[in-house]
This record gives C-alpha cells, structure tokens and sequence, in this order.
C-alpha cells in the first residue's frame, strides 16, 4: 500500500517557482539560438542541448554558446 507523501504547501510553490523559472529560460534560450547566425550545425547542437539537458543545457548555452553566434551583419 502506497502512502501518500507529506509535502508541505512551501516545498510545492518552490518547485512550481523553479520549474517556471526553467521554463522561462529555456524558452528564452531557444528564442536566442534560433534568432542568430551560427557556424555550421551548431545552432541545431545548441537546440538539442537545451532541450534534452534542461536547465543545465540553458547555463551551457549562456556561458559557452554565446561566444559562438556569427555578428550580425
């Protein structure tokens, strides 16, 4: 018999907070990758690392991927 878990009201709207704070930030990324010019497949590698590795994917992105974007011309 499965008993139900004890969750307290705080540890919900934490996680709920964090998975729009997510949710946000990806759709951010996103939104930057497929608006800029990059070299070869990289703006297709970039996609796929936000959305298969989440949060992580979007902290990559942000720190490695923006060096990578062509100039805008």
């Amino acid at each position: 018999m499965l008993l139900p878990l004890a969750i307290s009201s705080a540890v919900i709207i934490f996680i709920l907070i964090f998975a729009l704070f997510t949710l946000v930030l990806t759709i951010v990324a996103l939104v930057d990758i497929l608006g800029n010019q990059f070299e070869g497949n990289d703006k297709l590698v970039w996609v796929l690392v936000v959305l298969f590795l989440g949060i992580i994917g979007v902290i990559l992105y942000f720190a490695m991927g923006q060096k990578q974007k062509l100039p805008k011309t």
